[in-house]
């Protein structure tokens, strides 16, 4: 029997950690470029734009988006929707995310919304929409709620918004995209683009992780659990946490996940899936990506392990073992070629295919993690209240 699988590359999905982690590194540096810092930035604090504006979007952009017909669907006043040019609802209306552009004054403090509205602009974009029971599409509510998240962090910028404000936006903007990134998996490209979610995440992440180095914050083991999990065999990531003062290291989550890291980075996958269920919902979300690349490295050392003519394996305990039932089972070990017949299965590293046939996707191993979500809502999902 041999034990000792070849060399091989991992597949695409393990490597995203240290990139994203090394995205994370380039961005923050982009960021704290364009936010300045707190001292030493040679600017004088009183050249500092302060917003004045005291709604969520301001009354010059409102008038001009209702004249141009720009209005979104979530923002026009009940009645009016099927007019030619229908009514802003101005308790629904958010400021819309624009590119800098030359010759565009985007430090007029009547645009800029302070930090208490903007993060009353966020609870808004969580509460009324995101959690929203009566706008189904969710992707157009992703869609939404992307684009004036993005408005919110670019009025911050400007202002170089920083402080317990700024972190409760950031770790509110963190849980969306991450919360996001699970239950748009397998969307059509056209509706929901992980690349650019992750890009977006990956920013406010660094930019939090910044904030959190200047002082304690009561929910950042939270958030240091959430970076490691996500960019999951980052060894960059894992350096950053082992940095960390004993009494955030010795936390539960972030213990939990540095246990998972390690047993990744030591080609574990028995490991990693066992430890996965002692996640809480949100920190399945942020390892989910990572799982069916763990399942199918499961399948190959088992397809090494197990190599033998006269060598059948349970299928119940190898359900058990990858965290699926076992029809899912069945269908992940026949897209790699592993033969299943009634209860056993017959592994084989010749027969093994690394690249799966068929249509297999990751949205189809969701049930474990769909059950963990139970009664909890979108707002206490994003909000951090549970």
């Amino acid at each position: 029997m041999n034990r000792n699988p070849p060399n091989r590359v991992r597949p695409h999905a393990s490597r995203r950690g240290r990139g994203g982690w090394q995205k994370q590194r380039r961005e923050g540096e982009r960021n704290r470029s364009e936010r300045g810092s707190d001292s030493g930035s040679g600017t004088a604090p009183d050249s500092v734009p302060r917003g004045t504006c005291t709604t969520m979007c301001p009354a010059r952009e409102l008038k001009e988006r209702e004249a141009q017909n720009r209005l979104h669907c979530f923002e026009m006043l009940a009645g009016t929707e099927r007019d030619r040019l229908p009514k802003a609802d101005v308790s629904r209306t958010v400021k819309e995310y624009s590119r800098p552009a030359a010759g565009k004054d985007s430090t007029r403090p009547s645009d800029l919304r302070p930090p208490a509205v903007l993060l009353k602009t966020v609870n808004f974009l969580i509460d009324d929409i995101a959690a929203s029971p009566s706008l189904q599409q969710w992707t157009e509510v992703y869609g939404f709620v992307f684009d004036r998240l993005r408005s919110v962090r670019q009025d911050m910028i400007i202002q170089r918004v920083s402080g317990p404000d700024c972190v409760a936006v950031l770790e509110r903007t963190v849980r969306f995209h991450v919360y996001a990134s699970y239950r748009l998996c397998g969307a059509p490209l056209r509706h929901y683009d992980p690349h650019i979610n992750d890009t977006h995440l990956q920013e406010s992440l660094s930019w939090l992780l910044e904030c959190y180095s200047h002082g304690q914050h009561p929910n950042q083991e939270e958030f240091y659990a959430l970076n490691l999990l996500y960019n999951l065999g980052s060894s960059f990531a894992m350096q950053h946490v082992l940095e960390l003062p004993e009494r955030v290291r010795s936390s539960p989550s972030v213990r939990l996940a540095l246990a998972i890291s390690r047993a990744y980075l030591e080609r574990n996958p028995v490991r990693v899936l066992r430890l996965a269920r002692q996640l809480t919902f949100l920190q399945g979300c942020a390892l989910h990506r990572h799982l069916l690349a763990c399942r199918t490295e499961l399948l190959l050392l088992y397809s090494h392990g197990h190599s033998s003519r006269n060598c059948r394996f349970p299928l119940d305990r190898l359900s058990l073992v990858l965290s699926l039932d076992e029809p899912l089972t069945t269908q992940l070990c026949q897209a790699h070629g592993v033969q299943v017949n009634g209860d056993w299965v017959a592994f084989s590293k010749t027969g093994f295919a690394e690249t799966p046939s068929g249509d297999f996707q990751c949205r189809q191993t969701h049930k474990l993690l769909d059950s963990k979500q139970k009664d909890l809502s979108v707002s206490s999902i994003i909000h951090g209240c549970v």
